[in-house]
């Protein structure tokens, strides 16, 4: 299979992986949707009353685990796709898959897609298949819309093995600190709700505050050494390729800065003793910093890493 080949067999496997993200988001949309109907009363008067409502109940109970289940195999299946997507735009152009703003973009939503479905082996996270579903669909949609570039070779810049050392850590750390991010939105969104009073009906079957707070804080624990090694790679590249180990780049000191606030966020953490909204403020404040990095950096900045291709 030729090379052009190889980077039309990639669009196309974008595209599918796009258009499963867009089933498991309505997949869990109706999850959802369907997790609100229950009785409005506990207690009723007629018995017969009482066993229809608990027959109802029990079915509608039996299709959301039916339709959570479909949902999850989409997201599976997505993911999927989604990385057959981007190995063939590596073997269509020769090398891995990074060297621009869309690659990077579409590698970058594999990792957040593949740390939710890593972490839902172990915590129940059904619930945020829906703002997962979304976000990845918005990644790729501006990445096909906005950011494609052809496959092409890499600038003589990239062009060493260190490219895959240190972009590989930080594409898995941003994959899994944006999922940390989303869980942190969460807790303040439903930490607000029940500052007004109880969760809404399809809010009930949702972790308690606790259970975010520290899964939140778990994901980052678990990932930031990976960021750091990321941080170090990144400099150590810079002298082989610049002759210089830091050169306050703008990118180099956003990388920097978002270690600094992560860091500050485990320290509040462990030493300080915060949790709840604060913690999940700070959660928020570190996301955002590498949210600007990917973002801003990457298409409006200047300096020796932009490679966006825009």
């Amino acid at each position: 299979m030729t090379h052009t080949s190889l980077a039309y067999l990639s669009n196309d496997f974008i595209y599918s992986a796009m258009a499963v993200f867009t089933l498991a988001f309505f997949a869990h949309a109706y999850e959802t949707a369907f997790a609100i109907r229950a009785p409005q009363t506990d207690v009723e008067s007629n018995s017969q009353v009482s066993q229809g409502n608990l027959l109802v109940k029990t079915f509608d109970f039996q299709r959301t685990e039916k339709i959570a289940r479909i949902a999850t195999a989409l997201m599976i299946l997505a993911f999927l796709l989604l990385l057959a997507g981007v190995v063939t735009r590596g073997l269509s152009a020769g090398r891995v898959p990074w060297g621009n703003m869309y690659e990077f973009s579409i590698t970058g939503a594999l990792a957040f897609s593949g740390a939710y479905l890593f972490a839902l082996r172990k915590y129940d996270l059904r619930w945020l298949g829906l703002l997962v579903s979304i976000s990845v669909l918005l990644t790729l949609g501006t990445a096909v819309a906005v950011l494609y570039r052809p496959s092409a070779p890499l600038v003589p810049a990239l062009k060493s093995t260190w490219l895959i050392i240190h972009v590989s850590a930080a594409i898995i750390s941003g994959g899994v600190f944006l999922l940390s991010n989303v869980i942190a939105a969460s807790y303040l969104y439903l930490d607000s709700m029940e500052q007004k009073g109880e969760r809404k009906v399809w809010a009930r079957r949702l972790p308690s505050l606790e259970v975010l707070d520290q899964l939140s804080y778990r994901l980052v624990a678990f990932v930031f050494p990976l960021w750091t090694f990321s941080v170090i790679a990144g400099a150590i590249w810079a002298e082989h390729a610049w002759g210089k180990y830091w050169g306050w780049d703008p990118k180099e000191t956003w990388a920097f800065i978002t270690w600094v606030a992560y860091a500050a966020y485990l320290h509040a953490r462990v030493t300080v003793g915060w949790r709840g909204r604060k913690a999940a403020w700070l959660c928020l404040l570190a996301g955002s910093t590498f949210l600007f990095n990917y973002v801003y950096i990457n298409i409006w900045g200047t300096g020796k890493h932009t490679y966006s291709g825009l």
